[in-house]
């Protein structure tokens, strides 16, 4: 039996897999951790390679026991409880973590992020480093992925060359955080038009409950975003309360900071295209999940998160001009 020492240490922003699981019962056996389905001549067992795993969605109708978790937890393996497809079934807003405890975790970034945090002033300017990092993803995304480009998002679209343009300059000027949020609302807003038009899906109003499908799959790819950004901050050991953007009154508003490095970028067009096309729920995760891996989602938060936390210049904060650089 493969002792828990004997596992290869992989980077999480390196590892491949994001598990969501329901009607199983995930448990440990001879050395590994096994997901049990149940078919109607016999059971089937899965082996899930904890040490290339990032997290695990919990779905209904599963069950996990002790000894699993355990394995787990020594892996760095995130677990979250969820309701069907990802998504909380509950008026709940986040996925429940329960994080692996350890003391060996590195302590360095969160001094970094403290030592700006409790200034507004400096968490404001890291808010507006946020904005304009996942303009410049985008930016960098979109140029260059082909499946993307041929389902019509093009850097050089009217609308996309305004938004580009525009933005940047808006949150330079953005005065606290509450007018950075109302930017960000309309910039939102423009990319739903902007889909909906490159994708021919019609008339689309954004609705948390999921009633079509391209909402459906918004929420279900938003909560996969959610998994990567609570696993880079608890790698980097940040609570999830340090939020620069969503709030100081969300405990678990950083996630959702960091989750909106990528989200417009790789979930949202995704999502139209996928409920254009008629995709299943389990075809748009997988899409999604390759899409991460494709442009190195997990390895643009690590970086933008220890950037904000370590090589913050405090000497001109009013002045915005290096963050509005193409």
């Amino acid at each position: 039996m493969e002792a828990l020492t004997d596992l290869k240490a992989i980077l999480h922003s390196k590892r491949a897999n994001i598990y969501y699981l329901d009607k199983c019962r995930v448990m440990q056996k001879d050395g590994r951790v096994l997901y049990l389905t149940e078919a109607e001549k016999q059971n089937q067992y899965w082996n899930i390679p904890i040490a290339n795993t990032t997290c695990i969605l919990l779905g209904t109708g599963t069950s996990i026991t002790q000894a699993a978790v355990r394995m787990l937890a020594s892996a760095g393996v995130l677990i979250g409880f969820c309701g069907g497809g990802g998504t909380p079934l509950l008026a709940a807003n986040e996925v429940e973590w329960l994080s692996p405890q350890s003391e060996y975790r590195p302590t360095e970034f969160l001094q970094g992020w403290v030592g700006f945090w409790f200034d507004e002033a400096k968490r404001l300017h890291t808010a507006k480093q946020f904005q304009i990092a996942r303009l410049q993803y985008m930016k960098k995304v979109w140029g260059k992925d082909r499946d993307l480009q041929q389902a019509g998002f093009h850097l050089d679209d009217p609308q996309m060359e305004s938004l580009l343009n525009h933005y940047p300059k808006a949150v330079a000027q953005a005065a606290n955080v509450g007018h950075l949020l109302q930017h960000e609302a309309r910039v939102t807003k423009q990319l739903y038009k902007i889909a909906a038009t490159c994708t021919k899906y019609g008339e689309f109003v954004r609705t948390r409950d999921g009633e079509d499908n391209a909402n459906a799959f918004l929420n279900h790819g938003n909560y996969l975003a959610y998994g990567l950004a609570a696993t880079t901050l608890w790698v980097l050991g940040i609570p999830h309360g340090f939020a620069v953007v969503h709030g100081k009154t969300r405990r678990g508003a950083l996630v959702f900071d960091v989750a909106d490095l990528i989200k417009d970028t790789l979930i949202l067009p995704w999502a139209f295209i996928c409920a254009k096309d008629g995709a299943t729920e389990q075809q748009f995760r997988q899409q999604c999940l390759q899409a991460f891996t494709d442009h190195k989602a997990l390895d643009f938060m690590f970086a933008e998160v220890q950037r904000a936390a370590l090589n913050q210049s405090w000497d001109e904060l009013d002045d915005c001009a290096e963050i509005t650089q193409p």
